[in-house]
């Protein structure tokens, strides 16, 4: 009573994603160091650009540490 024809049927189980517990949280660029970059941003709207270097600089190094190539 059992049918010799019936065959296997392969089921394939996704592996499990690595937690990246010891990774920073992958951001865009936009949304990194909202601090440095809201600072950044009103004194070259208020001072202009070339006032502003230190600032400039800061979150650039911000950006840096969150994994960014600047």
């Amino acid at each position: 009573m059992g049918n010799a024809s019936a065959k296997a049927v392969e089921v394939k189980v996704p592996e499990p994603v690595a937690q990246a517990t010891a990774e920073k949280p992958k951001l865009k660029p936009c949304c990194a160091c909202p601090e440095t970059k809201r600072a950044r941003d009103a004194c070259i709207i208020e001072n202009g650009e070339e006032n502003c270097g230190p600032l400039i600089e800061e979150h650039k190094a911000c950006m840096r540490k969150m994994g960014f190539n600047i």
